[in-house]
């Protein structure tokens, strides 16, 4: 399927491809490795979270705040 055949689908018909792309995906995850980096970058945050220093929105928190900064 083209980049042009895809714009002319539907939001609907985008969001189910997107759906079973990211379905696939999920199916393969074990193939790919995470860059240390990355799982750096993560315990990071996390320890940040734990200890209070940093707060943990929720999605609906955080629609809210793009572009207000």
């Amino acid at each position: 399927m083209s980049a042009i055949e895809i714009s002319q689908l539907s939001l609907r018909e985008k969001f189910q491809i997107m759906q079973a792309i990211w379905e696939d995906l999920r199916g393969h995850v074990d193939r790919f490795g995470v860059p240390q980096s990355h799982r750096d970058l993560l315990d990071a945050r996390r320890r940040r979270a734990e200890s209070g220093e940093s707060e943990i929105l929720d999605w609906d928190q955080v629609k809210h705040t793009i572009g207000k900064r």
